[in-house]
């Protein structure tokens, strides 16, 4: 009769294992308040990736068009990272998450306020996503410095696999409803709805304590800051692979530029269903994020990264092959989602316990033009590649390509293959 009650309580403890750990949530209002406009905010942002390649196409009828949106939000994205790199560990980060929210919200008023006017020039929504860009560039890095002073050493992986709840959620929600609102509504609604929610980032930072440099800390500021980053960058080979392999992954194997014409063309349907096609990833990354408590005892997360990032690639070459085959492409689309939450619990991790407090605001920098930018040149290269042969052939010679620069990576790194999460550079 024992054993019934043995199989019971190991599968309780198995799912323990399993089951996100929200201790970080409970143990710190600081950090709940982060985690709660970011919930808001990153929702409403996925209103406007969907309304910006929406209206982009319907203005152009361009592939090119629709990728050149990717360039034009990594210039913005450079520019920002240097100012930013200037203050972002001189600053009290209270004060400048405050400032970022302002300069999002231009960004997007921008855009709204051309969408009111009727059809705005292109260079219009592309000076509304330079601003955003630029404005993002000093956002993801400040709130990403202050999440080991939020939560302490031991809780970053379990704040990384939080915030990937919320990055996952909105990518789930957002561009499902944003889909349907844009078709029946138009674009305008969803630039206001993304405004709004800049508005929940806003409050949640004013609520915040201030959060100054450590008093033993002497932060340079001006270019000479920005050269410091860069500098540690150089040096640390490790940091150095975890960048490169993200940007294989995002460069290559993210087709999103060519969702709205997949839509038509491969799948024989209208704009609803872009929306779809954009949740689909973060669907498996939610429910790869909600069962990341095994990723607690993974020693070898360098390597974990290397082997999530060719599942990536794989399960995009296999969306590419599937026809019009809509559910299964969707079914696959999820499971390419899966691998990148897991790369990016690993890769967040690593960064976080590697750099220190003093420099851990520039290295976050760095960090966020690498992971926001590489899916816009994802964009440019996939929709030039599909202006060149077709959206068919962009996405599976993409997703090849992901797989192949995965594997030269880790050969490149070894620092990557041998890294332990119980080593400390």
């Amino acid at each position: 009769m024992s054993e019934p009650a043995n199989d019971g309580s190991e599968r309780v403890s198995l799912l323990r294992r399993l089951a996100i750990d929200t201790t970080p949530l409970r143990v710190s209002r600081q950090f709940r308040l982060v985690w709660g406009g970011l919930l808001v905010s990153a929702t409403g942002s996925q209103f406007t990736v969907v309304a910006v390649f929406v209206q982009v196409t319907r203005l152009t009828g361009s592939e090119a068009a629709v990728g050149l949106t990717g360039l034009v939000w990594l210039g913005g994205l450079v520019v920002g990272s240097i100012v930013g790199g200037t203050i972002l560990d001189a600053w009290d980060r209270r004060r400048t998450l405050i400032m970022a929210q302002l300069v999002i919200a231009v960004g997007v008023g921008t855009l709204l306020a051309g969408s009111i006017a009727g059809d705005p020039p292109i260079g219009v929504i592309y000076a509304g996503l330079a601003v955003m860009a630029a404005a993002s560039a000093v956002d993801g890095p400040t709130r990403s410095a202050m999440t080991p002073r939020l939560v302490g050493a031991e809780l970053i992986p379990s704040a990384q696999a939080l915030n990937q709840v919320i990055w996952n959620g909105a990518g789930i929600v957002g561009p499902a409803i944003a889909g349907l609102a844009i078709q029946r509504f138009g674009v305008t609604l969803a630039y206001s709805v993304d405004l709004a929610s800049v508005g929940a980032m806003l409050l949640a930072a004013l609520a915040l304590h201030p959060m100054p440099p450590e008093e033993h800390e002497e932060n340079e500021t001006g270019l000479r800051a920005v050269r410091q980053g860069f500098a540690y960058v150089r040096r640390a080979r490790l940091i150095q692979a975890t960048f490169a392999i993200d940007l294989v992954a995002m460069v290559f194997g993210l087709p999103r530029a060519l969702f709205t014409f997949l839509a038509v063309e491969q799948f024989g349907r209208g704009v609803g269903i872009v929306g779809l096609l954009f949740s689909a990833p973060a669907v498996g990354a939610m429910l790869g994020a909600l069962t990341s408590g095994w990723t607690r005892s993974v020693q070898r997360q360098g390597r974990a990264v290397a082997i999530a990032v060719s599942a990536w690639g794989v399960a995009i070459v296999a969306f590419g092959l599937v026809g019009d085959r809509l559910w299964l492409a969707l079914a696959l689309l999820a499971i390419a989602g899966w691998a990148d939450v897991i790369s990016a619990i690993f890769r967040n991790t690593i960064l976080q316990l590697s750099v220190p407090d003093r420099l851990r605001g520039r290295l976050s920098g760095i960090h966020v033009l690498v992971v926001t930018g590489g899916p816009r040149l994802g964009d440019f290269e996939a929709g030039l590649v599909a202006r060149l042969v077709s959206p068919g052939f962009s996405v599976v010679s993409g997703g090849l390509a992901c797989i192949v620069g995965a594997g030269a990576v880790a050969l490149a790194y070894p620092e990557l293959r041998r890294q332990r999460a119980s080593a400390r550079p």
